[in-house]
């Protein structure tokens, strides 16, 4: 097993503004939510729901705006995107904060003077982080039977006594890897060895290393997979699935090498 991550891409380049999904989107605060940062469409569409992905930065770092390309990018696409860590923000975080995100956004979509009130998918939810916040995410997807779909970017379990956690994993999960030369590959290498192998699984790897492509517009390729994989499994869209699914898959003979279980 491979040492701790700690690492986390340097802090990215603005975003192309509002992401490329059909709802520019940008980040607030909430006094109701302290210490996080929320990513959403700048406008709701009537009729249109969001989903909930709540989301952990790499080295457990409190700064929301830290993976500001990517999170745009998926709010961008319809979804509210909870960061935990305020803009900017110092310190670390833990687990316990991707929950309170979770409840804080389903507690707004009753709230009587919410903008996002009845806006808010709450029976469709995701946790999903980068290295460190990847070992958040899979706290919150083994404990937390609300999680529809978990992410792991760039990460893995680091000690052997915490795989409980992967055998009591029940969603969907996907893994979005950079490779040989990430830190985190031989973890997650490992981990997708120990899920439960009914579960539906999709462990895609892309040589960039351990910083991926958060740096790039909209989070890059990273951006794309995970805002296709976000759309496919909260939001039924078999389009989007396609990039996942069958011989001939849009990822398929592509840059990236699969491995796939249950799709």
């Amino acid at each position: 097993m491979a040492g701790a991550l700690v690492q986390a891409p340097a802090a990215p380049a603005y975003a192309a503004p509002g992401g490329s999904g059909p709802y520019p989107a940008d980040y607030e605060t909430s006094w109701r939510l302290r210490d996080h940062t929320i990513y959403r469409p700048t406008n709701v569409p009537d009729g249109v729901k969001l989903p909930i992905l709540a989301w952990g930065n790499g080295a457990c770092r409190a700064d929301g705006t830290w993976f500001e390309n990517i999170l745009k990018e998926f709010a961008s696409h319809g979804f509210l995107v909870i960061a935990n860590g305020s803009p900017g923000g110092r310190g670390s975080t833990d687990a316990d904060m991707l929950t309170e995100a979770i409840d804080w956004a389903i507690d707004e979509n009753d709230r009587l003077f919410s903008d996002l009130r009845g806006k808010i998918d709450t029976g469709s939810i995701a946790v999903a982080g980068q290295s460190c916040g990847g070992l958040e995410a899979y706290e919150v997807s083994a404990s937390d039977p609300r999680v529809d779909t978990t992410m792991i970017f760039n990460s893995g379990m680091l000690d052997d006594a915490n795989n409980d956690q992967l055998a009591n994993l029940h969603a969907p999960i996907a893994y979005i890897v950079g490779g040989p030369t990430d830190i985190a590959y031989e973890n997650a290498m490992d981990d997708w060895n120990r899920i439960p192998s009914a579960l539906p699984a999709f462990m895609g790897n892309l040589d960039v290393g351990h910083f991926g492509t958060f740096s790039e517009p909209n989070g890059g390729e990273f951006g794309r997979v995970g805002s296709a994989w976000l759309k496919w499994r909260l939001k039924g869209d078999t389009t989007a699935g396609a990039l996942f699914t069958g011989p001939n898959c849009g990822l398929c003979n592509t840059d990236w090498t699969l491995q796939r279980r249950n799709l």
